[in-house]
């Protein structure tokens, strides 16, 4: 009969040791959030210049996207129109994706800050270079949309007592309504969008351009949100209100207002965020960051 000894317990540290040494080589830690620069409001005019600069030099790429959102939305409101309650939340969740689809506008403005001439190519390539982090934030943005989207339709079924069974009927319970349920819809949706801006406004154009993880481009864009609150406020207004705007006129205005904020945001991402000390984003063939 064999005994057997009790593992010593030095050996086990020292072996728990090296597998979180290796762990620390395999998983390299993020480097610290990049200097965010403070800006002032008159910024907002230069980017919205330099945005529609890159929207007529980047020609027809550029115009597709507003296109597409265009149609996504008139698509989207044909849908809820099928069941109205949808549709106060499905238009506002569409809007909560729009930075994730802009991407490729961002690789066109990248492009021609290189002095490059840019094609419907680099937007593609785009997607390609960062597709797992840009994945992992798309579907972020989703569950968002979709979780506000339910619990809009959860609010106005639970406290709408008026009968409506159509847009115009919605439209006139907005206008003539004196029980606030809809202001305070517009609180709660306003509170989801600051937080969607606060996490959009330059993370998607920083994985875009930058070898970097999702968490770390999370974090530099509420920094420069929180480094620069007035500019950024007014900001996030004008995106508000181009929105608005475009889906007065039935998604036609996204066509313009959608590859011109777009563009513009790149520049402010380069504008508020110094990120000269982290490596750029690879080829295609690279693995993508976390």
């Amino acid at each position: 009969m064999f005994y057997t000894y009790p593992p010593d317990k030095t050996v086990l540290q020292t072996g728990m040791k090296s597998k979180m040494v290796e762990k620390s080589r395999a998983e390299p830690a993020d480097p610290p959030i990049p200097p965010i620069n403070e800006v002032e409001p008159g910024a907002i005019l230069r980017w919205l210049k330099l945005g529609w600069r890159d929207f007529y030099r980047a020609g027809w790429p550029s115009l597709l996207h507003g296109l597409i959102v265009a149609v996504a939305g008139l698509l989207i409101v044909q849908v809820a129109l099928l069941y109205w309650p949808l549709l106060p939340g499905a238009i506002s969740g569409f809007l909560v994706v729009g930075p994730a689809l802009a991407t490729g506008l961002y690789a066109l403005s990248q492009k021609l800050e290189q002095g490059i001439h840019p094609s419907t190519g680099d937007a593609l390539d785009a997607w390609r270079r960062g597709t797992r982090c840009l994945l992992r934030f798309g579907m972020l943005l989703i569950i968002i949309a979709t979780a506000w989207v339910m619990l809009s339709v959860m609010f106005f079924d639970l406290f709408v007592s008026v009968e409506i069974n159509g847009p115009m009927d919605f439209l006139r319970y907005v206008v003539g309504q004196d029980d606030h349920v809809f202001l305070l819809w517009t609180v709660l949706g306003a509170l989801v969008a600051a937080v969607t801006f606060a996490i959009t406004v330059v993370s998607i154009p920083m994985l875009v351009d930058r070898d970097v993880s999702t968490p770390l481009a999370l974090m530099t864009s509420v920094r420069a949100v929180g480094e620069n609150p007035v500019t950024m406020a007014i900001w996030a207004l004008f995106i508000t209100l181009a929105s608005v705007f475009s889906i007065a006129t039935f998604m036609l205005g996204f066509v313009v207002l959608y590859p011109l904020m777009g563009h513009a945001s790149w520049h402010v991402y380069r504008e508020v965020v110094d990120v000269s000390h982290l490596p750029p984003r690879g080829h295609a063939d690279q693995a993508p960051s976390q």
